[in-house]
């Protein structure tokens, strides 16, 4: 089946999500049970990402944190350089994870650490020439892997389901954080 039908198909097609959902109506019909829905699917599909992914970077040699800091560097543009505060900022993450990746980064040979001509204080994350080898290897790699892990969908369920994900992002960064 092509075409529309298709599209009609996937879209009529129920879940193990859906079972939960009904099982909940069920038992507790006066609870508003949807949001449940699309967290439980989010998480999922969360599930699923990690898996491809790891797959796909282990064939590199990479791990995802590891992916993440080679392709800040080289997004960066020549010299390929950030400070760890920026690589911080970009990874979302603590300055202690980053300093575990970086630290295996550089045994690797992938990145090189040093104190920065413009202020001695400062160190800079250099990523080497292997470290780019080792990214521009694996990115068409990984971008396959989105590729096919977004293949259910339509060109334009891929333009709103991108633009209903950055609008709930950015309605959650203007929530307050919870104790």
């Amino acid at each position: 089946m092509t075409g529309p039908e298709a599209g009609e198909a996937r879209e009529a097609a129920d879940d193990a999500v859906d079972l939960i959902l009904e099982q909940w109506a069920r038992e507790r019909p006066d609870l508003d049970c949807s949001p449940m829905g699309i967290i439980a699917r989010i998480t999922q599909l969360q599930r699923e990402v990690f898996l491809a992914q790891r797959v796909t970077f282990a064939r590199h040699g990479l791990d995802a944190p590891s992916f993440d800091v080679l392709a800040a560097l080289r997004r960066a543009g020549k010299p390929y350089q950030l400070t760890p505060t920026a690589l911080m900022r970009t990874a979302l993450v603590t300055s202690g994870a980053i300093t575990q990746r970086l630290d295996r980064l550089e045994e690797k040979g992938l990145i090189t650490r040093e104190r920065s001509e413009a202020d001695g204080r400062a160190v800079v994350v250099t990523l080497t020439d292997a470290g780019r080898e080792a990214l521009d290897a694996a990115l068409p790699d990984h971008l396959e892997t989105e590729r096919r892990l977004l293949e259910g969908l339509s060109g334009d369920d891929l333009a709103q389901l991108a633009d209903l994900l950055r609008r709930l992002l950015v309605a959650l960064g203007r929530l307050p954080q919870q104790p």
